[in-house]
């Protein structure tokens, strides 16, 4: 609150000498003298802790202000980053699901090629030809003429190497055990003399039949059986697994061709 000064006067008062007797309503001296009381003016400066405490005010608010400022670009630093780190992630996957489709690509080649050949796809390469195991049955001549659409024939099989590769595979193919393939073998021009798709006698050095085959059984058909299937669930010994039938009955069929050079 604001000071007031007040200032103060001595006060005299002075009796005069004389009669005792006198009357009540004598004259009585008396000095006065004067009594200023003056009020100072409030100050218009403030005091030295208001200042300070302005000052400290001021200070804090700056403060605020810059952790404020400090927060906003933390923020944006932050959200940057988890862009960031969203593309890195989305390009890795893309990345990934790349190298996973060439990866397939690659085995899938890797299967059907080997040195400067390669095959269809779906047909399955071996020491330079390929092979196509069908999944559909029809008749030995059918099965010969689907082949050869598809700028190739029945197979016909030149070494024991050859006819390991063939059983095997039929052995994992096969459903049941009549679940055979027809091989480019017939003997339909003259019984017992049998020769291949492309005209060439069959070595009987090379020759894979089952015991007792071939019969030329005519149980099922009165012309008996002139065409050649293979094929035995459990990879038979000494890959003994041809046998006769009546080209009539449909069957599986292996076609064969040769692999296409690679560029």
């Amino acid at each position: 609150m604001p000071e007031t000064e007040v200032l103060y006067s001595d006060v005299k008062f002075t009796k005069k000498k004389g009669d005792t007797t006198e009357a009540a309503s004598s004259s009585i001296e008396a000095t006065y003298s004067e009594i200023k009381i003056s009020k100072t003016q409030p100050s218009t400066e403030l005091p030295e802790c208001s200042t300070a405490s302005q000052q400290a005010v001021s200070n804090e608010g700056s403060k605020v202000k810059s952790k404020k400022v400090a927060l906003v670009i933390l923020c944006v630093l932050l959200a940057v980053v988890v862009i960031a780190l969203c593309y890195v992630y989305y390009h890795h996957m893309q990345t990934k699901k790349k190298c996973q489709t060439l990866t397939t690509e690659y085995e899938d080649l890797e299967k059907n090629v080997t040195g400067d050949s390669k095959c269809d796809k779906g047909w399955l390469q071996h020491g330079g030809k390929c092979y196509f195991f069908s999944t559909t049955n029809s008749s030995w001549e059918e099965s010969r003429c689907y082949c050869q659409i598809q700028g190739g024939d029945l197979v016909k099989i030149d070494s024991m190497k050859e006819q390991t590769f063939l059983t095997n595979e039929l052995s994992d193919k096969m459903k049941y055990e009549e679940d055979k393939f027809w091989i480019g073998l017939t003997d339909s021009k003259e019984e017992n003399k049998w020769f291949w798709v492309d005209d060439s006698p069959l070595n009987t050095s090379l020759s894979f039949w089952r015991k007792d085959e071939p019969d030329n059984w005519k149980g099922e058909n009165p012309e008996g059986e002139d065409c050649v299937r293979m094929g035995e669930k459990g990879r038979p010994a000494e890959l003994k697994c041809w046998s006769d039938k009546s080209c009539d009955v449909p069957q599986r069929r292996i076609c064969e061709k040769q692999a296409l050079n690679w560029i």
